[in-house]
């Protein structure tokens, strides 16, 4: 009996010691890959200082080097440089702040023989004590104007061919005809500080051509002291590290440290990085050094954490198996509730999975998924509708732009396969808001696309790429439309108002002349002045009321109803008939024929017919009465096209389509007032109602517009009245 009991404590206890030598070991093992991840987030962090280092110093460099290439341009716009205007040209850059530079010269190429007619040259156009100092018998190259720009003095006549770093630089930037970089060097303008405290410096060099032919004048050269240049800008971008050095070769080729910045802490650093980071046309290499323990997230403590919690956590496990083993039937009831759980974990992961799926396929944006090969994995349904195409299982990225349609922003050039964004993405860079145009059979007339992509880790850390695709045509469309409203408020509120400013002016200078005694003659000029400040207002008050009205036309909310398009009508025919001023004997004919009942707002509805009465009235050649055919039909599906002819003085051949678009004019209208927003507002309530707009010149003379809208019949059950039945038709003529 003691021998059954034994068997299940032997078991026990084998099975404890053996959850323990598991559970230790996976415990120091998981301390032990949690230590590898903070060296490899330690290197990551180094890897990101490293790049932000180099994109600092890379963007302070480019600034100089921009900075002495437009100078050398501006210098070489001279038609005849002096030394005047050689100073005026350089004063900006004295409130440029340019760390380090010393002083800025023009240095000319000058022969042996020619020294002394350059000497007497330059001395003419202002370098009243200009001295050439030539060395040697060869080619020389003088500075021959001279600013300093560190506070010190600079020291024109120097021959630059005299230390092999500039005579070099010169060399290569009359060669390329670009900016160009020296070998580090000790600065001429340096020979006179002590020895401790000169810097290893180098000279930027800008060839400077002048005038139509863009003949070589000579080089603009910027002395600059290296660790005054990048001291600073190392001091700021190296924050937690140990060491920052920048080193470029000297005139031997061999590296020297052009500027250093160094961290007091104590610690030894180990972790570096060397990073190339272009300066003009030369590659220079910025080292950094780190203390793993000053970088965040690289010694955290946290694997010694995980590993002792771990060994407890073992440790109460093996308690817990000893008291499973010892109560058989607690246990058992304890797997079973364990299975359970994860049957339902696993189903919950499956949910979270499907949910996932549901979430992609119904955001409004497009995501496309590929991977290493460049095979699309994953194409939810609005990329498949933005993009108007299928993504082919063999469709890679060398057919992405015949298969889709892609093209640049203007629409006509095919968007390079190594620019797009998953391509680019797929070779480890972020892409964010690159612009193009899809067009093909689905999207003919094209559709504006913003699309962001990012490298990503598909599987077995084998590298793909995501991209959103996002259409921006309606926001694209809008920009246009503000560029051209704020062109049009520029333009028609800055006349009326200038107007209005300036008879205000001439009423109050009336008014004073009527207190001090003058005549009818000055009241009838304040009169006049006071009607002319009124008609500006009112021309400002029509521009503000047609562009709200444009706004509203797209914003508004639609109150569609049934509505008698007859009343409509005739109320609009009357209101612009019966207007005030109306010209004596130009009284418009209107004829209206039958009209049906349509659905929709009626407001927006009524502004659509004043509109294009509106128009037809006042297009109408002088001395020549309106005449207005108002007509309609109903199309088999129900929908009703409305038409409104005119005889005025039409529409230039080519303008039908154009002068719907906002802001534009026909050509031959500029003699009547207004802002070419009528016939846009028109488009926008048509479209909204989703109908159709369109004008066309008309056989008799002047113009035809038509327009569709949903008919009453597509919109309620009942029959409708034939159309002749509803109303007769009217001819209104008032002489």
């Amino acid at each position: 009996m003691s021998r059954r009991r034994g068997q299940p404590r032997s078991w026990a206890v084998a099975v404890s010691a053996l959850v323990t030598v598991v559970g230790c070991a996976v415990a120091l093992g998981m301390g032990a890959v949690l230590r590898r991840d903070e060296r490899s987030t330690a290197g990551v962090q180094m890897d990101r200082r490293a790049a932000s280092a180099a994109a600092v110093v890379r963007a302070e460099t480019q600034r100089y080097v921009e900075t002495l290439r437009t100078t050398a341009a501006a210098v070489g716009a001279q038609q005849t440089l002096t030394a005047g205007e050689y100073a005026t040209v350089m004063a900006p850059l004295h409130t440029m702040k340019l760390a380090g530079a010393t002083s800025i010269a023009l240095v000319v190429p000058t022969g042996h023989r020619d020294v002394e007619r350059v000497q007497r040259t330059w001395r003419d156009r202002g370098a009243h004590g200009l001295r050439l100092s030539p060395v040697g018998t060869g080619e020389h190259a003088f500075s021959v104007l001279a600013v300093p720009l560190d506070g010190g003095s600079a020291t024109a006549g120097l021959d630059m061919m005299q230390a092999a770093a500039p005579a070099a630089v010169l060399a290569e930037a009359r060669r390329s005809r670009d900016v160009a970089v020296s070998d580090t060097y000790q600065l001429l303008v340096d020979q006179g500080v002590p020895a401790a405290q000169r810097q290893h410096s180098f000279v930027l060099a800008a060839p400077v051509q002048q005038g139509i032919g863009q003949s070589f004048l000579g080089w603009l050269v910027l002395g600059v002291r290296g660790q005054d240049f990048m001291g600073a800008t190392l001091r700021a971008a190296g924050s937690g590290l140990a060491d920052l050095r920048l080193e470029a070769d000297n005139a031997d080729g061999r590296p020297v440290t052009v500027a250093t910045v160094r961290d007091t802490a104590e610690g030894r650093a180990d972790l570096r990085r060397a990073v190339e980071a272009p300066v003009a046309d030369s590659m220079w290499t910025l080292r950094l050094a780190a203390r793993r323990g000053s970088l965040p997230g690289a010694d955290t403590g946290l694997p010694a954490a995980v590993a002792g919690g771990g060994v407890l956590l073992t440790l109460l496990t093996t308690v817990l198996v000893w008291v499973l083993a010892t109560g058989r039937e607690r246990a058992r009831a304890r797997v079973r509730s364990r299975t359970a759980q994860l049957v339902e974990e696993q189903s919950e992961t499956k949910r979270q999975a499907v949910l996932l799926r549901a979430v992609l396929d119904s955001i409004s944006d497009g995501v496309g998924v590929i991977g290493p090969d460049g095979h699309f994995l994953l194409h939810n349904p609005a990329a498949r509708q933005i993009l108007g195409r299928e993504a082919a299982q063999d469709c890679g990225a060398e057919s992405w732009q015949r298969h889709f349609g892609l093209y640049r922003p203007d629409g006509v050039t095919a968007f390079p396969t190594a620019e797009m964004p998953l391509v680019r993405a797929l070779a480890g860079e972020s892409v964010d808001h690159v612009e193009m145009v899809v067009r093909n059979a689905t999207h003919p007339d094209g559709r504006v696309l913003s699309v962001s992509a990012r490298p990503i880790d598909t599987a077995s850390g084998r590298r793909g790429a995501v991209a959103v695709f996002h259409d921006i045509t309606d926001r694209k469309r809008v920009e246009t439309e503000l560029r051209g409203f704020a062109g049009v408020v520029a333009h028609d509120l800055k006349a009326p108002l200038t107007l209005v400013s300036a008879y205000a002016e001439l009423v109050a200078e009336a008014l004073d002349d009527l207190a001090a005694g003058a005549g009818a003659p000055t009241l009838g000029q304040a009169r006049q002045g006071t009607a002319k400040v009124l008609h500006g207002a009112a021309r400002m008050q029509r521009l503000i009321t047609e562009l709200l009205d444009y706004t509203a036309a797209r914003d508004a909310t639609l109150r569609i109803e049934r509505l008698s398009l007859p009343t409509l009508v005739d109320d609009v025919v009357t209101t612009r008939t019966d207007a005030p001023e109306q010209e004596p004997g130009a009284r418009p004919d209107v004829f209206v024929g039958p009209l049906p009942e349509v659905h929709a707002d009626p407001v927006l509805l009524r502004q659509v017919i004043d509109n294009l009465v509106g128009n037809a009235i006042k297009y109408t050649p002088p001395g020549q009465s309106p005449r207005i055919d108002i007509t309609a039909r109903t199309d088999e599906d129900g929908g009703v096209r409305i038409r409104i002819a005119d005889r005025g003085i039409g529409i230039p051949d080519g303008e039908h389509a154009a002068v719907f678009d906002s802001f534009h004019r026909a050509s031959n209208g500029a003699a009547h007032p207004g802002t070419g927003l009528g016939l846009a507002i028109c488009r926008r309530i048509v479209e909204r109602h989703g109908g159709r707009i369109e004008a066309a010149p008309n056989p008799g003379g002047g113009t035809i517009f038509a327009f569709t809208l949903p008919g009453a019949a597509t919109h309620a059950p009942e029959p409708l009245r034939s159309a002749e039945s509803q109303v007769s038709p009217v001819h209104v003529h008032l002489p």
